[in-house]
């Protein structure tokens, strides 16, 4: 038996409730399977924490997050503390110091979904996004000159490294061989006179490498408009931090909502932790109702699992999220149902077997 450490950080609003049903299912599959057994610590780290500590998370805190396998995260964000500072003292700080370098967002339509687009068939959504996750937009690169003054300038740098985008390429080049699927490269190469067009150069370059590989190259208005209107042109994408972030969350809602958008930060050589987040946010909205759905956390958990090696498990619990929206099985209220969080995970636990 393999024993997994993972490191659980509800962080804020809905986040514990969601991050309890995973654990829920990860439990579960331990019940099922003789070859795994998890491990959980939980920090309560977040903006309840900045507001009572003044920080995000200790400065120690990375230290200890290392000699775990795995980083089970919920949400982060919340009224009273400033984005800026709840997003890059706590997730990205962790992208970052753990070269967590792979954004990886599945955008497919599960069956029994919603879908706001008319007549588009269920197949035609099936994407993969892989996005960089360690520099580009969000490397934190810049100067605030002349503050409250005329002369006020703020300058925003993105950074694109050679490595930086060699090695989230060649991932991507990868997983389309793997799965034998096109590769489409996400840019804006027209306006973006250095970054861009070096992103659009080592694209070429590494794909000398992959003859067998069928890819397109696509300006990021454009792709934004075939995930509407064509989305089947989409199958394995590859882009920059933040066109993969914004292009994601549209994804997210032309395929069931935010509360099936699954995620992971993946570090692929495992000499740090990867972690494992959904997408959806806080939702401070309906933070202690005990309605947010914990499907998208329980996808996420799919995700660990397949990066552990045991991909069965992954697709299981794929299956059975498939079966409930079929069905209507104890869905919560954002998928029309009217079932509470633990009611919506306990229901997709006993589903597996």
């Amino acid at each position: 038996m393999t024993e997994y450490k993972v490191a659980l950080i509800p962080g804020d609003g809905i986040g514990k409730e969601v991050v309890a049903e995973g654990v829920r299912i990860l439990n579960r599959v331990t019940e099922l399977d003789d070859r795994i057994s998890f491990s959980f610590t939980e920090y309560p780290w977040g903006c309840q924490y900045y507001l009572e500590h003044g920080e995000m998370m200790p400065k120690d805190g990375i230290e200890t997050l290392k000699n775990y396998d795995a980083i089970l995260l919920g949400a982060v964000g919340y009224p009273g503390v400033p984005d800026h500072i709840s997003l890059r003292d706590l997730l990205l700080r962790i992208r970052h110091d753990f070269d967590e370098y792979i954004n990886l967002r599945p955008v497919k339509l599960l069956k029994g979904a919603d879908c706001p687009l008319k007549d588009v068939p269920r197949e035609d959504i099936d994407m993969i996004f892989v996005r960089e996750n360690s520099e580009g937009e969000y490397a934190g690169s810049g100067a605030w000159l002349y503050p409250d003054s005329e002369q006020e300038v703020v300058i925003q740098n993105g950074v694109f490294s050679r490595k930086g985008c060699e090695r989230v390429i060649r991932y991507a080049y990868e997983l389309a061989r793997k799965e034998k699927k096109t590769l489409t490269s996400v840019s804006k190469g027209n306006a973006l006179n250095y970054s861009m067009v070096f992103w659009d150069k080592i694209f070429r370059e590494v794909g000398k490498d992959y003859p067998d590989v069928e890819t397109h190259t696509l300006l990021v208005d454009a792709a934004s408009m075939f995930m509407v209107k064509d989305p089947k042109r989409l199958q394995v994408v590859v882009t920059s931090n933040l066109f993969g972030d914004i292009l994601t969350d549209l994804g997210a809602a032309i395929s069931g909502g935010m509360g099936l958008a699954a995620g992971a930060n993946l570090n692929p050589e495992k000499k740090f932790p990867s972690m494992f987040e959904p997408i959806h946010g806080s939702a401070p909205d309906i933070a202690g109702k005990g309605i947010a759905n914990p499907l998208a956390t329980i996808w996420t958990c799919g995700q660990m699992l397949d990066f552990f090696g045991y991909e069965e498990w992954g697709k299981k619990i794929v299956d059975a999220i498939e079966q409930m929206l079929v069905e209507k099985i104890a869905l919560t209220p954002d998928q029309g149902g009217t079932a509470s969080t633990q009611e919506c995970g306990k229901a997709l636990a006993e589903l597996l077997h």
